[in-house]
């Protein structure tokens, strides 16, 4: 998280589907907009607040619309506050939102707004995906073997749905208050980390029943001292001895206690640190300037159709489509 940031407040009112058009271009994602009812009805209101991470917003047309987008590559759930829409997600069948059932969009199917009420008010949050997957691994305390799936309704009628709905709202109503608690980056850094973990509370997805569960016990130190190694020095060259070496125990008490504690082998474990270090490069790599092929030798995945399938079970995305979003 990035805390020396204070939160970015926008506000629109516009009758132009052009400036609306740009305007959800610039906080969301590009889009067609066809206005479905009568257009003299056709007004945007729309807040949004930048929390580094997360995107919260809310939006009324005053009319019927329809709404396509690409693959956003975010996860985004549309919280009806008055009226509804009907989304598909690629080819699935169509999901219907209203007040008290949220949508959580998948990150990699194109998203299609088929139907959107005259009277829809909707909050909607965009959520960067790595930063919930990283948020999640906190809170399990180990490594994501594949990505979360998440359902596609979000109950916030009640409980902590509800709790996180509100918590979001409460985000966009800060922008009328003058030198607010939001405006601090400390502030606002705490309550990005609290949407974080409140979405992964609150919503449906593989990865529940882990964070139901009591916490594990505390990793030994063996564990960590090669946990924190590799941390540290991820592209040095690694086997099963080096590593029982550095923890100062036996290969087969290290892999028994990595077994135990952290739910994989000291070399997975190594190998996944590594995949994490190849999405950040390929994030931040300048478009022309490196393949992907280049950064997975790099770390040292010499089979690239078996690195391809782990990347994009990992995150979500294919190793390319990172490098051109880049």
């Amino acid at each position: 998280m990035e805390e020396d940031l204070v939160a970015e407040f926008s506000t629109y009112t516009t009758r132009s589907v052009e400036e609306t058009h740009d305007a959800i271009a610039a906080h969301y994602y590009d889009l067609l907009l066809e206005v479905a009812g009568r257009a003299e009805d056709f007004t945007t209101v729309m807040n949004v607040v930048d929390l580094g991470s997360l995107t919260v917003g809310d939006v009324t047309f005053g009319t019927e619309v329809r709404m396509r987008f690409g693959e956003p590559g975010f996860y985004h759930i549309g919280v009806p506050l008055t009226g509804g829409f009907a989304v598909r997600e690629g080819l699935r069948k169509l999901l219907y939102a209203s007040t008290g059932r949220a949508c959580f969009f998948d990150p990699e199917r194109y998203i299609s707004v088929e139907e959107w009420t005259g009277d829809c008010h909707t909050l909607t949050v965009k959520i960067d995906k790595l930063a919930l997957h990283r948020q999640l691994e906190a809170l399990l305390g180990r490594p994501l073997v594949r990505a979360p799936r998440f359902e596609p309704y979000m109950d916030v009628t009640r409980g902590p749905g509800r709790s996180w709905a509100n918590l979001a709202q409460w985000s966009l109503l800060e922008k009328d208050v003058s030198h607010g608690l939001l405006r601090q980056p400390l502030i606002r850094g705490r309550l990005e980390q609290t949407l974080l973990d409140g979405v992964l509370l609150a919503a449906d997805h593989s990865y529940r029943e882990a964070l139901a569960a009591p916490p594990p016990p505390m990793r030994p130190a063996s564990v960590k001292r090669v946990m924190d190694v590799v941390q540290e020095r991820p592209a040095d060259p690694y086997d099963a001895a080096r590593l029982a070496e550095i923890a100062q125990v036996s290969v087969r008490t290290l892999q028994e206690a990595f077994r135990r504690h952290v739910g994989m082998s000291p070399m997975a474990y190594v190998s996944e640190v590594r995949l994490e270090r190849v999405r950040v490069q390929l994030r931040a790599s300048a478009p022309g300037t490196t393949t992907v092929s280049d950064v997975a030798y790099r770390w040292g995945f010499v089979h690239l159709g078996r690195f391809a399938r782990r990347y994009r079970e990992r995150f979500g995305e294919t190793p390319s489509q990172t490098l051109r979003a880049a």
